[in-house]
């Protein structure tokens, strides 16, 4: 599990991320960056999937955990890249993304910290 002070959970915080329109979509899986940090504070990340993507929440779910798991690594191993620039980060998942493995999505999670 990602600590505490590098999750994202308020509504408010996904919305302010998505309204700057920073995105980056590799292998089912798209990046919202939000603004460029001032201050220096942990980034927090928050993990998206919709309803419309499949209607069980078992599936969902899953997609979600391995999203969280592979940020987590790559955090632990502080193989961010620029990622650690911006103020937030929200990786939404797609229907593309559903049937991956855990490698397949930690590649494109890692594509994406490297890209954005």
């Amino acid at each position: 599990m990602i600590p505490k002070q590098y999750r994202l959970k308020k509504r408010s915080a996904f919305k302010a991320t998505y309204k700057v329109k920073n995105s980056s979509h590799s292998g089912g899986v798209t990046l919202f960056a939000g603004i460029v940090k001032k201050e220096d504070y942990p980034t927090k990340a928050g993990f998206v999937v919709s309803k419309k993507v499949h209607k069980r929440a078992v599936k969902r779910n899953r997609l979600k955990r391995l999203m969280r798991e592979s940020y987590r690594i790559l955090l632990k191993e502080n193989n961010l890249g620029n990622s650690q620039k911006y103020v937030s980060l929200v990786f939404v998942g797609s229907e593309h993304a559903l049937g991956k493995s855990f490698k397949q999505i930690k590649s494109s999670i890692q594509k994406l910290l490297e890209r954005i």
